[in-house]
């Protein structure tokens, strides 16, 4: 029911005021009650009074209701289904009592139906509603001797009341529902991005920081023995500090530009200023836009654990792509071992499967580590034409 799902879900303070304008403006459809009030009025009626009281009651009854859903006020199911149980009760004692008097009471089911099949969010219980509503009237009709032209008219007005009244119900909740989810995937899109994100600036710092550390650490080294190598050294952190800077701006802007190709050639620099010996390898076809794309942030990560923590002499990279798809490997001759799975890893891991393939890291044989990707091809590729 409305009011079960709205009492436990925070709700637009401005949507609220909305759905109170509607209840009020819906106070007009009230009209049909004015004939058994005017009956009263004119005294046509027996126990005036208590007719009276029990017409009021059952108006103000009836708005409060509609408003539970429309309005989505914080109501309690329990709450809500007692209400309805007190309307059908009074619209049928009411309806009973007062069937055979002038300006026929029958009326007072068709708010009754209203009420249920907008304030039931299940379709078996709004449909039950309406059919109970639609019996009511026929069995109290023909208990009470009314014509049955009145019964009739009064029967097809609640099912269409009814009717009607579902209908616009389910098209409200079904665009609400639609609003929520557009917010949820919006907002999913935003944390996505800000992960993607953050997980570009952790490569491209990670490694960058790392490369200016190890060529700080050549430039301290040098100073006292080499002031001309040193100078060197000291221009080409000036150098990387500036591509890094150049490439955050272009992240920043999401225009960045990231290849394998570039990082390849980054990789050979950075292991040959410190003495590491490079060898790469390249077979196959040109990678695919997905294995390019993972292979480079594969490569970056690899080189920079190569850098930092390996104290390898020797380093290999291999690439091939064919017709399954494309291997990418990175070994070096350090003291190897089972890396910790940090940041790093866990993004690169993310981005491979994200590609579709996978990402294997352990030891080498013969001592060092080996890095592994794999990154099959995708169908549409191996389609001729």
């Amino acid at each position: 029911m409305a009011g079960a799902t709205h009492a436990t879900l925070p709700v637009d303070p401005s949507r609220r005021r909305r759905g109170l304008v509607l209840v009020a403006a819906h106070t007009l459809w009230l009209w049909l009650l004015l004939p058994p009030a005017t009956a009263i009025t004119r005294g046509q009626i027996d126990h005036a009074p208590t007719a009276a009281l029990g017409l009021g009651v059952f108006a103000l009854l009836y708005l409060a209701l509609v408003a539970v859903p429309v309005a989505e006020l914080p109501v309690r199911p329990a709450l809500h289904h007692a209400g309805l149980v007190l309307l059908a009760l009074l619209g049928v004692g009411l309806a009973t009592a007062y069937a055979g008097a002038p300006e026929g009471w029958l009326v007072l089911l068709v708010y009754v139906c209203s009420a249920g099949a907008v304030g039931l969010l299940r379709a078996s219980l709004g449909f039950g509603w309406v059919g109970g509503s639609v019996a009511a009237v026929l069995l109290i009709g023909a208990v009470r001797g009314v014509p049955a032209d009145d019964v009739a008219q009064i029967a097809l007005i609640t099912v269409l009341a009814g009717a009607m009244t579902m209908a616009f119900a389910r098209v409200a909740r079904l665009v609400d529902e639609l609003r929520r989810t557009q917010r949820e995937l919006a907002r999913t899109v935003v944390e996505r991005e800000r992960l993607r994100f953050a997980k570009d600036l952790h490569d491209l710092l990670g490694h960058t920081l790392s490369l200016v550390v190890v060529k700080a650490e050549v430039v301290r080294r040098l100073t006292p023995t080499d002031p001309g190598r040193a100078a060197a050294e000291a221009a080409d952190i000036e150098r990387i500090g500036r591509t890094a800077l150049a490439e955050v701006r272009e992240a920043v802007t999401g225009y960045r530009e990231h290849s394998f190709a570039r990082e390849l050639d980054n990789a050979r620099t950075a292991l040959a200023d410190v003495g590491i010996a490079v060898t790469v390898r390249e077979s196959g076809h040109p990678l695919d836009v997905e294995a390019d794309d993972a292979f480079g942030w594969v490569l970056r990560e690899g080189v920079t654990n190569v850098l930092r923590h390996s104290r390898a002499s020797r380093c290999d990279i291999e690439v091939s792509a064919g017709a399954d798809g494309s291997v990418l490997t990175v070994r070096d001759d350090g003291v190897g071992g089972r890396p910790e799975p940090g940041n790093g890893l866990r993004g690169l891991t993310e981005r491979v499967e994200q590609a579709g393939g996978t990402l294997h890291v352990g030891p080498a044989r013969g001592g060092g580590l080996l890095l592994t990707a794999r990154v099959p091809a995708r169908p549409v590729e191996r389609v001729g034409g």
